[in-house]
């Protein structure tokens, strides 16, 4: 069995302005950076294999937390938003021609205009996981870590998620010959001394 430990990257100014960042490669903010120094990953996870994505945001968290450079894979990257990138979400739901929906109610299939859906994501994410070889954390975005948990839970973005994707902590995944649990319950980052 394998172990994989998912962690969202830290806050950007794109974060908490609440647009779309997708794929726009958005550095972390300095209160981002600062919060992230004072962490660390709780052992074991801190002698994992340690990935990312490799947008800026994310490589950043991983380097911040575990002390390390991670590994990057375009794999992990973050859903393509398309023509809804750098746009903020509550303005996209208020006009009725934008097509927006609330992620929850997406499926699949359904995709944000010239953007990828989250089977597009699952394409592309489950090969790599099944690729890996020990027990790993992954320092990546919502979309990716949405998809990654939805596969362990069977939620099929229809309806509220069985799961809260907040910073600071490890979404672990068990995965033994293609079978994939959640354990459910998230791992706090530890303080530095």
């Amino acid at each position: 069995m394998i172990r994989l430990a998912l962690l969202r990257h830290g806050h950007t100014a794109w974060n908490r302005a609440h647009r779309i960042q997708g794929r726009t490669d958005i550095p972390l903010d300095d209160q981002a950076v600062a919060d992230l120094g004072a962490l660390r990953l709780p052992a074991p996870w801190d002698s994992a294999a340690l990935w990312s994505s490799p947008l800026q945001r994310a490589a950043h968290t991983a380097e911040l937390v575990a002390g390390r450079m991670p590994r990057t894979d375009p794999a992990l990257m973050e859903m393509d938003w398309g023509d809804w990138e750098g746009q903020h979400g509550a303005e996209l739901r208020a006009d009725p021609a934008s097509g927006f929906r609330d992620i929850d109610d997406w499926g699949w299939d359904y995709a944000p205009p010239g953007g990828e859906s989250p089977a597009h994501l699952r394409a592309r994410l489950i090969p790599w996981a099944d690729a890996l070889s020990r027990d790993s954390v992954a320092v990546c975005h919502i979309g990716v870590m949405r998809v990654l948990l939805a596969q362990a839970t069977g939620w099929s973005f229809d309806g509220p998620a069985p799961f809260a994707v907040k910073r600071n902590r490890l979404f672990i995944i068990n995965i033994s010959d293609g079978a994939w649990s959640f354990d459910g319950a998230p791992v706090r980052l530890e303080a530095r001394p």
